[in-house]
Formats: C-alpha cells, structure tokens, sequence
C-alpha cells in the first residue's frame, strides 16, 4: 500500500496571531455551517423545537421554485386574490398589501413572500398553486423530509402562530442550503434591499427588505428574518466571504438590534477563525497513478462528490491529505475502475476516505512490449 501525500498546510501566516475560541452569542438557539464542507463551526441547542415564524417562507419559495424548475407554474402565471389572503393585508401582519380579487404574477407573489415578508402574499400563491393552503403545507411537508428536515412540520405557508408548525435552527439551515444550491437563480430575490407593488386602488407601494445584514458591508445576500411574541425575534442568513460561503440560523434574540449585531458575530468569528479548502471537485482529473503495462504511463483520478474540508486555523498546520493505492495501478484499467483512495485527517477528528476512480481507460501493450517490460523490470527493477 502506497501512500502519497499530496497536500501539508504548512501555512502558518494564515492563522497568526489568531485566538480560537468560543464565540458568546445571545440567542436561545443557533448554528454557524460551512456552505460547501457542511462543518457546524458552532451551535448552541441547535436540536431544540422552535416556532419558525416567517423563516417557514423560506420553504414556500422553495415549492414555488421547484415548480417553476419542472415547468409546472411560470413566473408570468396570475393568482386570483382570495378573502383569505386579502384579510392578511391588514395591520398588524407583515403584508404586500394585496387587494380581494386582484390578479397578481407568480413572480410578484414571490417578491412580496420574500422581500417584504407578506403573509397575505404566502396565502395566495399556496392557494393559487395547491387550491387551498393546508393541501400547500402537505407539498412542504413532503419537501422538508426529501432533503433531510428531521424535526420539522409545517402547517401553513407563512408562519403565523401555529403550535404545530415548528422546526430547529438545525433544519433551517438544511433548508437554506438547499435553497441556495438548488435555485441559484430565483435566490438571487433574496438579495434585493425593497420591492415596489403597483397595487390596485391607491399609490405604488414601496417597502425594504427585513433582513438587517443586507444592510451592512459583510457580504450577506440572504435569507430570511422571523418575529414571534413566543419566540422573539429570529434570522437564517448567508454570507459570501472569500472563497467560501456560511450559513447562521438563530432564535430567540430579545431585540431587533441584538438579531443584527449578534448574527454579525457570529460570522465575524467564523470568518476570522476558520478556513475552507477546496480539495478536489467532482469529475475533474486531479490525481496522477503510474500505470504498470498501460500504453500510456500515467492515469489520472477523480472522485465523485466535490470535496472540501474545514478546518481551524489553529490546526491547519496538521491537516494531512493524501491519496492511498496499491500500484502501480496494472492494466488494462477501465473508466471508473476504483484504483486509490483518498485520506483526509483532521486532528481530533474522525478520519474522511473518499474513492478515487479512473478518468479514462487505459490500454495494456501487446504481447511483446509486455514480455520486453517485465524482462526489464527483472534484470534494471525499473519499470
């Protein structure tokens, strides 16, 4: 068994000076991941049922938007206004300010769920696509246990108080990144800072996005604020810093200040304490095998899954990869042949192996060339 390390960070300029420690977030229940390695750099009760509020649109977009993927709605399709959804116009609820019987678009439907929190938007566009908004709430159901929500029920569309409608700060942030992955598009919505709804019977109507991190110069282009008596106030963002993106989900903040400014730092010490390496992506040739009989001399190997890994940077000094094989790999070798593995240590963690497969096919030489090399080989030991 050969084993060849490929990467040793020896990269102590990046984590001089640098004090890892646990940051002090006033939130009754939050979680800090890594976008692409899917590492919790930190949480606090992050299993502990929570009542949603407005997060809950988070997956009303996302039904929306696989929909519109499947070519089952278009952005360009009308809603009729029901009394249902129109009597959420009212004060008191974050609203679009949608008027009875008015016909409005998919995609302003979403702008005002999205951008200007509009419950009376929530309840149209789940009447509009599912007939009524208990029928919506099964497709959310059925959506949250395809991508992983373990703890997770929805009971409406927009997150108004329902007992029954709660979920985790853990599941929430399963779901913000499926949003962001799956939808790059339609989560471009998520960054706009106000939406204008030309509404029937009075002036255009202008209003900001809730979420206060689009505000401040951090990066951030989502996700989506919440606000409960019960709960207090909550927020799933995301941030893009260099190279890397996060995701926080936290609840129970006293204020709308502290929502800001905590979450703030939350990814403030993430960024600071933390790196992310890109290791390999999927199907793309990286690592290099000498073949053994082969017509050509090397074969270069992929893996199946983009890999990446996150690590303090107190510890990126230990981070070992390397790839493991029996070789030289012998030939004939075929395309996706598994023919070494891939390591990955962390200190104090447990150890990754990921399969790395041939690329391509490799041929054997004929008869006689073959003959020629193992003469060589047993009289030079030089293949």
């Amino acid at each position: 068994m050969i084993k060849f390390k490929i990467f040793s960070f020896l990269l102590l300029f990046l984590f001089a000076g640098n004090v890892y420690s646990s940051p002090k977030i006033n939130a009754k229940t939050l979680i800090l991941m890594d976008f692409h390695s899917d590492k919790i750099l930190h949480e606090l009760e992050p299993d502990m049922s929570i009542y949603p509020a407005s997060m809950t649109k988070i997956m009303t977009s996302i039904v929306a938007f696989d929909l519109l993927k499947q070519g089952k709605i278009k952005l360009e399709d009308e809603v009729i206004v029901s009394e249902n959804a129109w009597r959420l116009s009212s004060a008191g609820y974050s609203s679009m300010f949608i008027m009875l019987n008015d016909r409005v678009t998919i995609e302003d439907l979403l702008k005002g769920i999205i951008i200007v929190s509009g419950n009376d938007a929530c309840v149209a566009l789940a009447e509009g696509i599912a007939g009524t908004e208990s029928a919506f709430a099964d497709m959310m159901n059925e959506k949250a246990e395809e991508i992983g929500m373990q703890n997770t029920n929805f009971t409406n569309s927009s997150g108004i108080n329902d007992p029954d409608n709660y979920s985790t700060v853990r599941d929430i942030a399963i779901m913000s990144k499926y949003l962001i992955k799956n939808y790059p598009k339609y989560y471009e919505y998520f960054k706009e800072t106000e939406f204008t709804w030309d509404r029937t019977g009075g002036d255009p109507i202008t209003q900001g996005n809730r979420n206060p991190l689009l505000y401040k110069r951090m990066g951030a282009d989502g996700i989506k604020t919440g606000y409960l008596a019960v709960e207090k106030y909550s927020l799933a963002s995301s941030i893009i810093g260099k190279d890397r993106r996060l995701i926080a989900v936290g609840s129970g903040f006293q204020t709308k200040q502290s929502r800001s400014s905590e979450s703030a730092k939350l990814f403030s010490w993430g960024l600071r304490n933390t790196n992310t390496y890109e290791v390999a992506q999927k199907d793309i040739p990286k690592f290099k095998f000498k073949t053994w009989l082969g017509k050509e001399d090397f074969v270069e190997g992929i893996v199946k899954e983009n890999i990446y890994v996150t690590i303090k940077k107190k510890e990126v000094k230990n981070l070992k990869i390397f790839k493991e094989y029996t070789g030289p790999i012998k030939a004939p070798v075929k395309k996706n042949q598994e023919i070494g593995r891939l390591i990955v240590e962390i200190p104090e963690e447990d150890t990754q192996s990921f399969i790395i497969y041939a690329s391509k096919d490799v041929k054997k030489v004929n008869f006689f060339k073959s003959l020629f090399l193992s003469f060589n080989y047993m009289i030079w030991g030089d293949a």
